[in-house]
């Protein structure tokens, strides 16, 4: 189920307000995706960056929940296309997949997150090393995420209103 766009309630807790704006980031994710043709979808729009394109960021946002998530905390199977070697951007390269079925999978795979989430102290540390060679926390790896499903929401937003005009922050 897709999460409200609604910011979590100033004083909530810490693991409230963590989950409660990593949901609402997610949730701009889809929003911005809503009423796209599959042509805009899939159209890149800034000159420098042809993969990086609304189909392309939700595609590499589902990958990235997976790493962090179920590869980086849990220690499971590195597996998928950020793991395929010789490939520059391989989650990103989605010519011709339904962004219906892209965001789907994005969705399926937060929920798994969550679960995961749910399943962790704020203090659990990873089972895997992150790229600095240490081991992130839960707590580290929920900002992360925040931070890196935002930065991707502000690019899909600027990316919407080069496509059609559409604008909004929440």
């Amino acid at each position: 189920m897709i999460p409200a766009r609604v910011r979590p309630a100033y004083g909530a807790d810490e693991r409230t307000q963590l989950i409660g704006w990593l949901d609402m980031q997610r949730s701009i994710v889809h929003w911005k995706c809503e009423g796209l043709s599959p042509e805009d979808a899939h159209r890149a729009v800034l000159p420098g960056s042809p993969l990086m394109t609304m189909a392309g960021v939700v595609s590499h946002m589902r990958w990235v929940e997976h790493l962090w998530f179920e590869v980086v905390l849990r220690g499971g199977p590195k597996e998928g296309p950020r793991f395929e070697e010789g490939v520059e951007d391989a989650d990103m390269r989605v010519a011709g997949v339904p962004l219906d079925r892209l965001l789907a999978e994005y969705e399926q795979q937060c929920a798994v997150s969550d679960a995961i989430i749910a399943d962790h102290a704020l203090d659990d540390v990873a089972r895997r090393m992150g790229p600095s060679e240490a081991a992130p926390s839960l707590r580290w790896i929920l900002f992360h995420m925040i931070e890196e499903t935002a930065r991707h929401a502000g690019h899909m937003d600027a990316m919407r209103e080069l496509i059609d005009g559409g604008r909004g922050y929440y």
